[in-house]
C-alpha cells in the first residue's frame, strides 16, 4: 500500500473510533437534547410571550449551540488520550500527525451534525417547517461548520495536558462566542461595540446560513420573518450572501487545522 493510502486509512480508522464512541455513549446522545430543549421550552417559551413567534426563531440558535458545542469539546478526546498514553501508541506509527488529525476532526464533525440532526425532530413542536431541500442544506451547512469548530477544538486540545483545563479554556471561549454570535437575538440596531465584537465572531458566519435554511420566510409570519431577516449579517447596510459566509468557515476550517497540525507537533516533541 502506498504512503498515501496508509494516511488515509490511518484518518479513517480514527474517524470510525470517533463514531464508535458516540454509538456507545448513550447518555451523551441524551444530554445533548438538555441544553436546546431548555432553550426552546424554557426560555423560548417565555420570551415568546413578549416576542411572538420567537420560540421559531431561537429554533436554528438552539441547533447551532448543539452542533458548536458538540464539535468543541470533541477536542477532548486528544487530550483523554494524551492522559492515558493512547495518543503516545499512535504517535509511533509511521503515518503522519496530519492524517491523525484529520481523523479526529472529520470524526469529530460527523458526531456533531448527527447531534444537530437528533434536534430536528423538534422542528414541528415549535412550528418550524421543513423541506427536504432545507434538510439537504442544512446537513451541508451543519458538517461544514463542525468541521470548522472542531478543528477549533482540536487546536486548543493541543496545547492542553489536563482535561480540566481543556474544559476551563473552552468555557471561557464558548459562551462569550455564542452570544455574540447572534443565535439568541438579533443583533441589528445594536451599540457599534457590539456590532463590531459580532462581525469579528466567527460563529457568526456559521449561525446566519442555518438560520437562513431553517427559517423560510415564506412559512413565517410577518413579524417573525422581519425578525430573521433583521438577523441576517450585513455589511454598510448590505446583507452578505450565504455562500460568502461558507467560504469564511472553510478558512476558518483551514487556519486552525493548520495551526492544530503545527501545535501538535510541537507539543509533541
Amino acid at each position: 500500500m502506498t504512503q498515501f493510502g496508509n494516511e488515509v486509512r490511518t484518518a479513517l480508522m480514527v474517524w470510525r473510533r470517533e463514531l464508535i464512541r458516540f454509538t456507545r455513549s448513550p447518555a451523551r446522545v441524551i444530554t445533548g437534547f438538555v441544553q436546546p430543549i431548555l432553550l426552546l421550552f424554557v426560555l423560548g417559551y417565555g420570551l415568546g410571550k413578549l416576542v411572538p413567534g420567537y420560540q421559531q426563531f431561537i429554533f436554528p440558535g438552539a441547533v447551532a449551540m448543539n452542533v458548536i458545542t458538540t464539535a468543541i469539546f470533541s477536542g477532548v478526546s486528544i487530550v483523554w488520550d494524551r492522559e492515558f498514553g493512547f495518543l503516545r501508541e499512535m504517535l509511533v506509527a509511521p503515518v503522519s500527525r496530519s492524517s491523525i488529525l484529520a481523523g479526529k476532526v472529520l470524526g469529530g464533525a460527523v458526531v456533531a451534525t448527527l447531534q444537530g440532526c437528533l434536534i430536528l425532530v423538534l422542528a414541528p413542536v415549535v412550528g418550524v417547517s421543513l423541506g427536504f431541500v432545507a434538510i439537504l442544506q442544512f446537513l451541508g451547512g451543519a458538517l461544514l461548520m463542525a468541521v470548522s469548530l472542531t478543528a477549533f477544538g482540536v487546536f486548543v486540545a493541543s496545547r492542553m495536558k489536563k482535561i480540566d483545563g481543556f474544559q476551563a479554556v473552552m468555557q471561557f471561549l464558548l459562551f462569550p462566542m455564542i452570544f455574540l454570535s447572534g443565535s439568541q437575538f438579533p443583533l441589528q440596531d445594536v451599540p457599534l461595540w457590539l456590532a463590531a465584537l459580532n462581525r469579528l465572531d466567527p460563529l457568526t458566519y456559521a449561525v446566519d446560513p442555518l438560520r437562513r435554511i431553517l427559517l423560510d420566510p415564506a412559512n413565517l409570519a410577518p413579524d417573525l420573518a422581519t425578525l430573521s431577516q433583521r438577523s441576517q449579517v450585513q455589511f454598510f447596510g448590505e446583507t452578505i450572501p450565504m455562500w460568502s459566509e461558507f467560504v469564511a468557515m472553510a478558512l476558518f476550517a483551514a487556519l486552525f487545522f493548520g495551526l492544530a497540525v503545527l501545535s501538535f507537533r510541537k507539543a509533541e516533541q
